[in-house]
């Protein structure tokens, strides 16, 4: 058994939870499958499966839809990204959804801020995935759109103050010692912002517009690139994100050609590595591990690491550490 297998998620091992929120029963969102890989997510419901629960200063998860399927109206209390695995989706903003749209293609990223509702559709002709990472060990409930409560209950599904569902089609009541969740008042609605078609378009950066260097210290090796996507400058490797406002976590896409690697050295916080498309070797001195599209990975701090791309077409991956700006690597 691998010493690091509490830290490798594979696509195919994800444990949906089809059942994790007030909507899942809602017409147009009832087909999807919501999974938590690191920390506890957002998840309203208690049976949610955890793939790893070791802190990171934030979570990571996913959502898998079929063509058509909805995610309602809803908002968080920290900075929420998303990764465009697969698929084409629409991403809507404003508590009817109606505010501002944009569609993204696999490989795109957005950040979507605090105080603005929203909602996100698959809009493309299969099954796509998306992977978010939330701010925070804990990301606290979400706020949903008030019309969302109102459905909700038609379908026998009631949120709880305390952010659990109590299901009526199973005969589940609501228990003596906690109240149903108020409904979001206008004046929850007024605290968040409305925004345009443009604003929106600034929270996104598409696959096209990565702004590959070569002067950060992973991109400094042959074949080897990288695109700081989320984060703050940081002085010592010149390097800005381009979504560079604070988000307690910095991801950078990292591209690699067949061939190239990056030698052994030690990173000081978690770093994880989501695969977006080819295969990532990583040496991990005592074993090493294959990573393919769709895999997660978690690289313990301190822990030293390769990582190489044999053959194939180039691999890009998106890593995710802690902190606004990640401490600089230590080669060996």
């Amino acid at each position: 058994m691998s010493l690091f297998s509490e830290r490798l998620v594979r696509y195919d091992d994800l444990i949906p939870c089809k059942n994790a929120f007030i909507d899942t029963r809602s017409p147009g969102s009832d087909q999807k499958e919501n999974f938590t890989i690191i920390g506890p997510g957002v998840a309203e419901n208690p049976n949610q499966h955890i793939h790893i629960s070791i802190a990171h200063g934030f979570n990571i998860g996913g959502a898998r839809q079929p063509a058509g399927c909805l995610n309602s109206q809803h908002s968080h209390l920290t900075e929420e990204i998303f990764v465009v695995h697969s698929g084409s989706w629409a991403f809507y903003t404003g508590v009817d959804g109606n505010d501002a749209k944009v569609t993204l293609n696999e490989g795109d990223i957005i950040s979507i801020p605090m105080d603005i509702f929203r909602g996100f559709e698959n809009v493309g002709d299969g099954i796509g995935y998306l992977y978010a990472v939330l701010g925070s060990d804990d990301p606290g409930r979400v706020l949903w759109a008030p019309q969302v409560f109102d459905m909700a209950k038609e379908f026998g599904l009631i949120l709880l103050e305390n952010g659990s569902l109590v299901d009526t089609t199973l005969n589940e009541k609501i228990p003596d010692s906690v109240q149903p969740m108020a409904k979001t008042t206008p004046e929850q609605i007024a605290q968040h912002r409305v925004i345009t078609d443009d604003d929106l378009a600034k929270t996104v950066i598409r696959t096209s517009e990565f702004n590959w260097c070569k002067n950060s210290y992973l991109s400094q090796f042959e074949g080897v690139f990288e695109a700081p996507l989320v984060g703050k400058l940081n002085a010592e490797s010149l390097i800005k994100a381009q979504l560079n406002w604070s988000h307690g976590f910095n991801i950078s896409a990292l591209k690699l050609m067949p061939n190239s690697s990056i030698p052994l050295h030690q990173r000081f916080e978690e770093e994880v590595i989501f695969v977006q498309q080819g295969s990532l070797k990583v040496d991990l001195v005592s074993e090493q591990i294959i990573l393919n599209k769709g895999d997660t990975f978690s690289v313990p701090i301190n822990q030293l690491r390769k990582y190489s791309h044999e053959s194939g077409d180039e691999c890009i991956v998106y890593i995710t550490r802690r902190n606004d700006i990640p401490k600089n690597p230590s080669f060996k």
